[in-house]
């Protein structure tokens, strides 16, 4: 819903001749409810009179487009828009409901979709497009860069021009990678999904006729339906005792040692993810000085050090007391007092590394005698561990944030004993003397 009212503020014009690298010297700012643009001129008069025409759209109570900048009745018709600019104008309407992991997805998909819509061939330019379109794309991006607007402008396909047969070499070309090979089934389909959805409103708005995208194929969606999910093969996981080895064989004389050994305590006892166990702060964890504690997992690293909502959405984690000593040691070790602090962090205060953590953890299974395994197989063992020893499917399914469908694909080899240790239950509750013996 856009607001009632903007807040829109024209500033006096920036002279920028002292650089002699600048080529439009003459520099136009303004802002649309805070959100700062501007706009470069090669001389003071150009730059005077696109002032004034924003004075006057200003003073007209003229509405300003949200995604551009640029009052409204300076916005060409749908029909004229190319691909690239329909695709910003979308991606800004959604951008307030998406969180950050999706606009993140949706920001990659539709610079593939840009850039099969311009043409572009392989090589040095098309790695270049990428790199701007991963930012220009974004509501929140700086000033466009005049060469490849320019260029977009010149090469991308108009709205008004797409059909079948245009979108039908679109759908394949999403489907592959740089170099031609296929992309994996999960990456394009989720790259043919935001795509998808992008044109389909295109449609609604009117600039094209008709949903010009190819049907799906019925063939391609009963194989996804047939397929399964990749199981855990539990034999090639450390029982119990072994894993507390591990961990605890982490710990060197390295400085960051320490530090990877108790993340990898909370990847296992508690069954984080890796991404989940880099964003835990102190107002996470209930810390009991005897018995069992609580994680609340309410944050997950989702691009570079940025924080926003785990994969399957917060949930609560119970922690046995082995992890509980763990981390109150931890917290207190590093002195640990603010609520909002993240318990792993360098000196620098940036995030551990995970080539490091990746390396210490196989350093530490070869010293006890193992194969190596990811990080995140600690989370697979902590699954395994908690269903052998009589969890029930719902509650493990609750903790690792799975539904119990995912959870049993997933942990199938795990399962394997579920009905000698049901049937040992059911024999020893029948054999239960009742009140008349």
């Amino acid at each position: 819903m856009k607001r009632s009212h903007q807040e829109v503020q024209v500033y006096s014009i920036q002279d920028r001749r002292s650089s002699d690298r600048v080529k439009r010297p003459w520099v136009v700012r303004w802002s649309v409810d805070g959100r700062q643009r501007s706009k470069s001129f090669h001389t003071r008069s150009e730059a005077d009179r696109f002032r004034v025409l924003l004075m006057n759209a200003v003073q007209r109570g003229e509405r300003f487009d949200e995604v551009t900048g640029d009052p409204s009745s300076w916005q060409p018709s749908l029909s004229d828009l190319n691909v690239y600019e329909w695709a910003r104008r979308w991606l800004g309407e959604q951008w307030v409901e998406w969180q950050p992991r999706t606009r993140n997805s949706a920001v990659e998909s539709l610079a593939k979709l840009v850039i099969i819509a311009a043409d572009v061939k392989v090589g040095r330019t098309e790695a270049e497009l990428r790199h701007y379109l991963k930012q220009a794309l974004r509501p929140d991006a700086d000033g466009p860069e005049a060469r490849w607007e320019k260029w977009l402008t010149e090469h991308s396909l108009l709205l008004s021009t797409i059909d079948r047969e245009s979108t039908a070499e679109i759908d394949r070309q999403l489907g592959l990678r740089i170099d031609g090979q296929p992309l994996s089934a999960t990456t394009a389909n989720r790259t043919r999904i935001v795509a998808r959805a992008c044109i389909v409103a295109a449609v609604q708005a009117g600039a094209i006729s008709g949903d010009p995208w190819p049907p799906r194929s019925r063939t391609r969606a009963r194989r996804k339906v047939a397929r399964r999910r990749r199981s855990v093969d539990p034999r090639r996981l450390p029982d119990p005792p072994t894993m507390a080895r591990a961990i605890d064989a982490i710990a060197n004389h390295q400085p960051g040692s320490q530090t990877y050994r108790v993340m990898t305590a909370v990847a296992y006892y508690a069954g984080l993810r890796p991404s989940e166990v880099v964003m835990i702060r102190r107002r996470s964890l209930d810390l009991p000085t005897a018995g069992w504690g609580r994680l609340h997992v309410t944050e997950a690293d989702i691009s570079f050090d940025e924080p926003g909502d785990p994969k399957t959405g917060p949930r609560d984690v119970p922690i046995p007391p082995v992890l509980v000593k763990v981390l109150a040691k931890w917290v207190a070790e590093q002195g640990i007092v603010d609520d909002a602090q993240l318990l792993f962090r360098t000196r620098t205060g940036s995030r551990p590394s995970q080539s490091n953590w990746v390396r210490s953890w196989h350093r530490a299974l070869a010293s006890v005698g193992l194969p190596p395994l990811r990080v995140y197989d600690c989370r697979h063992a902590a699954a395994t561990t908690w269903l052998r020893s009589g969890v029930p499917l719902g509650e493990t399914a609750r903790r690792l944030g799975h539904s119990v469908e995912t959870l049993v694909s997933t942990y199938v080899g795990a399962l394997q004993d579920d009905e000698t240790i049901g049937n040992a239950k059911i024999e020893s509750f029948l054999n239960e003397p009742t009140p008349d013996d």
